[in-house]
């Protein structure tokens, strides 16, 4: 009975994962494939070319301009990966190391201020980046992307309250500073959620369409990201001549997030495997 439930069990994730792979499949497939347009005849295309990719790349038009968003997005959520990624970590030791006067409210207030949409202040936001002129701008993107990342510093405050206190009292005895403990103990020891923390905040920009879309509406190609780019190649006007390219720059937009998790896995494993020990 138990060998039965267990092949049933992976039976059943086994036509899970072929499912979910299966659009990723074609989506490659079809950017290897020499159609423009979509190809729903059959489900590998019929030869195999790199046309799509040098055409992506090298050939830019008037709406298709690829390097230019790559680099746009790339900027946007190089900064907002920095700076939402110390916000989160400075606000998540405040919250669980420090103690100070309305530290339960604050938590409270922040807690509040997470349940409400984000989507709902997109248009207030907008109307004030417009009155500084910071709309169709990567500043402006990354000012908002940025500014109310530290509310999201509950998942990094659980991970510290796991962190000894002894080791704190014992810096503090031998007289290291607040910011010492934080840089030379808690850092070191919680290197598996600054691996969460960090990719978590690179792929909000990364993959962001509907704030991007509302914030950079001059008309101008190459003042895109990456997300609203390719969504502006697969429209019914353009589908059937830029399809093969959209599906080359979907293919291009993955590497930097499978070269970032591969680099930040070494050190979410170290973390995970070292512990207080390793620290």
């Amino acid at each position: 009975m138990k060998i039965f439930k267990q092949i049933v069990r992976h039976s059943v994730l086994a036509f899970l994962s072929v499912f979910w792979l299966i659009p990723i499949i074609w989506l490659v497939a079809t950017s290897f494939g020499p159609d423009t347009g979509p190809n729903i005849r059959t489900f590998f295309p019929s030869g195999m070319s790199l046309v799509h990719y040098q055409t992506l790349l090298f050939g830019m038009d008037d709406v298709a301009r690829f390097p230019s968003w790559f680099r746009n997005t790339f900027i946007i959520a190089t900064f907002t990966c920095i700076i939402s990624s110390t916000f989160v970590l400075m606000v998540a030791y405040a919250m669980s190391c420090m103690r100070f006067k309305s530290r339960k409210t604050l938590i409270t207030f922040a807690s509040t201020l997470t349940l409400f949409p984000g989507f709902l202040a997109m248009i207030a936001v907008y109307f004030i980046m417009k009155s500084v002129g910071l709309t169709n701008s990567n500043i402006g993107l990354i000012m908002v992307y940025s500014g109310s990342s530290g509310l999201g510093y509950l998942i990094a405050k659980g991970f510290f309250d796991t962190v000894p206190k002894s080791m704190r009292e014992a810096a503090y005895i031998e007289g290291a500073s607040e910011f010492k403990v934080f840089t030379k103990i808690v850092i070191p020891l919680s290197k598996p959620i600054i691996v969460y923390t960090v990719i978590s905040a690179f792929l909000v920009p990364w993959m962001d369409f509907i704030f991007a879309n509302i914030m950079l509406n001059s008309g101008l190609s190459e003042n895109k990201t990456v997300a609203i780019g390719l969504y502006a190649m697969v429209d019914k006007v353009r589908i059937n001549s830029y399809f093969g390219q959209f599906c080359a720059g979907g293919v291009l937009v993955s590497i930097p997030i499978s070269i970032l998790f591969v680099i930040m896995q070494k050190f979410y494993i170290e973390g995970v495997t070292g512990g207080s020990v390793k620290g």
